[in-house]
């Protein structure tokens, strides 16, 4: 899978940069929103409440709607500028990430889509609770009572934990980059295998992620990033690409 998708990512990233991969014809649950994302990383001016009160919002849109093939993104800011553009095809996508979450936060705040019908749930989320210095006993136990939430709230849904994503070490420019250099990589490595593991004794699906972004050195690619974390325009492509590829062959669609 991982030459595959490197391959599309080769044949596509041309045709993103200069416009032309087409949005699907769906709804745009997101398309309310006021932030300009080009600027991929960048500290947007909502507080947290603003950001929940936007999510409950467009969830209730998908509530009332209730589109066919919905599928949600949950997680931090990695999630939250996702270009709409670059979501893959033939599926309705609402859009529940907010910059700078936590595990803690994303548990909190789970019942905002409790009345959506969604076929499909991935799940990111981690890095901020490794900058903030929490342990990888509290990040795992939240991330199993996440999971355990969505699978009792959302029984039909099919729950995707997607592995945490690497950052670019030393070639970090993000301005959080002294407490970012204190997570090693191998830290991240060895506590994605540790979410595999929950995922698959929980019953979920579990897509990993990590290894499609790293260089040799195992840090994130300086190609598909914007500052060391965050990822560009090319980083989307790779991650579009991957569940595009893990949807055709893991995830069968629902009638």
């Amino acid at each position: 899978m991982l030459a595959v998708i490197l391959l599309i990512w080769q044949q596509q990233r041309l045709a993103a940069f200069f416009g032309m991969i087409t949005p699907p014809d769906q709804i745009n649950l997101n398309s309310d929103r006021q932030i300009a994302t080009p600027d991929l990383g960048r500290r947007h001016q909502l507080t947290y409440q603003e950001w929940v009160d936007i999510l409950k919002q467009e969830a209730k849109v998908a509530a009332e709607h209730r589109p066919p093939h919905l599928n949600i993104l949950v997680g931090d800011s990695l999630s939250l500028w996702f270009p709409p553009e670059l979501l893959p095809e033939g599926k309705n996508w609402l859009n529940q990430g907010i910059s700078g979450e936590t595990s803690n936060g994303l548990l909190k705040r789970l019942n905002i889509f409790d009345r959506t019908q969604p076929e499909v749930i991935f799940v990111m989320i981690g890095i901020n609770d490794l900058i903030g210095g929490m342990s990888d006993r509290v990040i795992l136990d939240n991330q199993g009572q996440i999971i355990n939430y969505l699978r009792k709230v959302h029984p039909t849904a099919q729950i995707v934990v997607q592995s945490i994503l690497p950052h670019g070490a030393e070639e970090a420019t993000w301005k959080g980059r002294e407490k970012l250099l204190l997570v090693a990589n191998s830290r991240i490595s060895e506590l994605n295998q540790q979410l595999q593991s929950i995922s698959t004794k929980k019953g979920v699906k579990y897509l990993d992620l990590y290894p499609l972004f790293t260089n040799k050195e195992g840090n994130l690619r300086r190609e598909f990033t914007t500052d060391g974390l965050h990822l560009s325009p090319e980083g989307y492509i790779v991650w579009r690409s991957a569940l595009q590829i893990y949807s055709d062959i893991e995830l069968k669609p629902q009638p």
